[in-house]
């Protein structure tokens, strides 16, 4: 159970088209976010759809199958785990995101 205890998995679309960067080291990293919605019934028996979004992380050889494969509104699979980061903004204030580092990608839909 102890591979259970941060581990992430999502199915949804991209927003944007993945932005790749080479970094210095020579290491790939690719960034992009996935939509997924969820439906249900309001109190009044419409249906609502709750999108969220979530910021996706990859890097070497899944970064270089991102660049190469996924675009902007394609449907992916995605395991990874959830990490949290911070830095200071221009203003000198604190700021953080959570992110899924990615370690598997299975494309799906067309």
């Amino acid at each position: 159970m102890n591979t259970l205890k941060n581990k992430v998995q999502l199915i949804g679309n991209l927003g944007n088209d993945p932005e790749i960067i080479n970094l210095e080291s020579g290491k790939m990293l690719a960034k992009f976010s996935i939509a997924t919605n969820e439906s249900y019934k309001n109190a009044n028996g419409e249906k609502v759809t709750d999108t969220q979004w979530h910021n996706i992380v990859a890097w070497g050889k899944t970064a270089q199958i991102v660049e190469k494969f996924v675009t902007k509104g394609r449907e992916v699979a995605i395991e990874g785990k959830l990490t949290t980061r911070s830095w200071e903004d221009k203003d000198g204030m604190k700021r953080y995101t959570t992110e899924v580092v990615c370690n598997e990608l299975l494309m799906l839909g067309k």
